[in-house]
């Protein structure tokens, strides 16, 4: 999932730069004391004991946006399964519009605009992907079951962030 992000071209530039940061921030806490940062949720407690979990350069921040990021490209993949012949860029829109818009400001959505004139071409998406075969029926199926491994993964990380109230921020 995480080397899907380069494979999408200069678009996602930022958007990898962000993933890559926010998986450091996690990475770095987690490494102060292992044993204590076994699983996400000791840090989620931590900041929100400290106040700190809504702060730009949390962890708890990190995880919701990184949460956020498997969900629309879980779902960018979903609809590219369902619907192989459609223009990548139409399938970019149509995910974002659903997973990342309501949580973005007018910023982050301006720039998502300009992005979306570099998304790749479809043939040039699925060859970076390693689609093989001509009617991509391996690629629908292998997309399928990371889906539905993933889609419940992602509901209990949401519903974790709910439970610390994380679920409602947007971008700064």
């Amino acid at each position: 999932m995480i080397v899907l992000r380069y494979k999408i071209g200069p678009t996602m530039a930022v958007l990898r730069q962000d993933i890559d940061q926010n998986i450091q921030r996690l990475e770095k806490v987690c490494e102060t004391d292992p044993c204590v940062y076994s699983n996400l949720v000791e840090i989620l407690k931590k900041e929100k004991k400290e106040g700190t979990s809504k702060m730009v350069a949390s962890c708890s921040r990190a995880l919701l946006w990184l949460t956020r990021t498997m969900d629309f490209t879980t779902g960018l993949l979903r609809l590219l399964s369902k619907e192989m012949s459609s223009k990548m860029e139409e399938l970019v829109e149509e995910c974002y519009m659903s997973t990342l818009k309501p949580h973005h400001g007018w910023i982050a959505s301006a720039a998502f605009k300009v992005c979306l004139k570099l998304v790749p071409d479809n043939k040039t998406f699925m060859d970076a992907i390693g689609a093989r075969d001509e009617s991509n029926e391996t690629l629908r199926e292998d997309i399928n079951t990371l889906s539905s491994l993933l889609t419940p993964i992602l509901k209990e990380i949401y519903r974790v962030l709910e439970q610390y109230e994380l679920n409602r921020l947007r971008s700064m």
